[in-house]
């Protein structure tokens, strides 16, 4: 019995990752013919409760997130951890690297988006960019990382790293893109970088993320292989309930009334940004002298943010604006389609 459980969690695990890209494209045709039950998953509260120091609410898209990073943080190799702290200069070059180019290519974009002929469609797009290059590296990096036989220390490093630092780093990112876009779009973004964006990484991202390391710590590796076995479907199940339930609040609204110059440009600069972060990455490998393993996995890590964070934060911060979320949704459709292409150049490099 256990083991013909074993083996449908096995088979399901091999389809949800096999076709995960699909099933995101699924989740988003789903969210713009039927978004009353996404609307629903992204609005219900499980903890409603009022206190002296104000009202705590507890979302199921905070939950859902909480669980992304939890199973994340227990699918951490602690083992590997020793080796990225005897050479550190590499991830640091490459999470300083997540930092600026990003930044340096919105900074660039600027005028463009100030010479659009609507404002509010412009700034749309800069505020939904900004919280995507805000975020963290995606843990979804390690996994294209690994299939391309890349290093996965360095791989590990940068997720762990763009985690631990992000309550400081997104905030920070958000008011320098703040300083610099019109008008009251700018307040916004500094508006988003408040304390409370720090608080809510700090207990919805780093908290989980630390409790499913120290789970995998207590467990031992081989409990804890057996256990991330048994988990293997959660991640990505859950991946695809946070693009549905997001998706639902904007997607309606973008298609049933298509604006095609404002999809067009939202297209333009998602691509633009995710082609220039993998760039990116790969000239950074390049300045340092990187192997291909350690390419592999500089490329993937700048080019990869954790969606699934954006989305909640932008769900939560921007409910006045919810098209906010329609660039965070593209790129993280756009960010798969790179992925996938990046990962055939390199394997047909390395057969060559």
């Amino acid at each position: 019995m256990m083991t013909t459980r074993m083996d449908l969690t096995s088979r399901a695990s091999r389809f949800l990752h096999c076709n995960l890209l699909k099933l995101i494209v699924l989740s988003y045709v789903l969210a713009s013919t039927a978004p009353a039950p996404g609307l629903w998953i992204k609005d219900a509260a499980v903890v409603d409760l009022a206190t002296s120091s104000g009202r705590v609410t507890i979302t199921t898209p905070k939950l859902l997130l909480a669980l992304l990073l939890l199973n994340a943080g227990l699918r951490a190799k602690l083992g590997r951890v020793g080796g990225i702290v005897r050479r550190p200069g590499m991830m640091l070059v490459g999470l300083a690297a997540n930092l600026a180019v990003p930044l340096l290519f919105l900074t660039l974009m600027v005028p463009a988006l100030r010479a659009w002929h609507n404002p509010d469609e412009a700034a749309v797009v800069l505020i939904g960019l900004a919280l995507v290059t805000a975020m963290p590296i995606a843990g979804s990096s390690t996994g294209w990382a690994q299939a391309a036989d890349g290093d996965m220390a360095l791989s590990l490093g940068l997720v762990l790293g763009s985690t631990l630092l992000s309550p400081l780093t997104t905030p920070a990112s958000l008011h320098v893109l703040g300083s610099i876009a019109p008008g009251h779009y700018g307040a916004e973004l500094h508006r988003l970088a408040g304390s409370e964006t720090g608080a809510f990484l700090a207990a919805w991202v780093l908290l989980p993320s630390l409790l499913g390391m120290a789970a995998r710590f207590l467990l031992g590796e081989d409990r804890a292989e057996a256990v991330e076995r048994r988990l293997r479907i959660v991640a990505p199940t859950t991946l695809l309930v946070l693009c549905y339930a997001n998706a639902s609040a904007c997607l309606p609204e973008a298609l049933g009334q298509p604006d095609w110059d404002f999809l067009g440009i939202i297209l333009t600069f998602v691509g633009g940004l995710c082609i220039s972060t993998f760039a990116a990455g790969y000239g950074v490998s390049r300045l340092v002298g990187a192997d291909r393993g350690q390419r592999a996995a500089l490329m993937f890590g700048l080019g990869m943010n954790n969606n699934g964070t954006g989305l909640v934060l932008a769900s939560l911060a921007l409910e006045s604006h919810p098209l906010a979320m329609l660039p965070i949704i593209v790129y993280n459709l756009t960010q798969h389609l790179v992925a996938g292409g990046v990962d055939a150049i390199l394997r047909r490099t390395h057969a060559d």
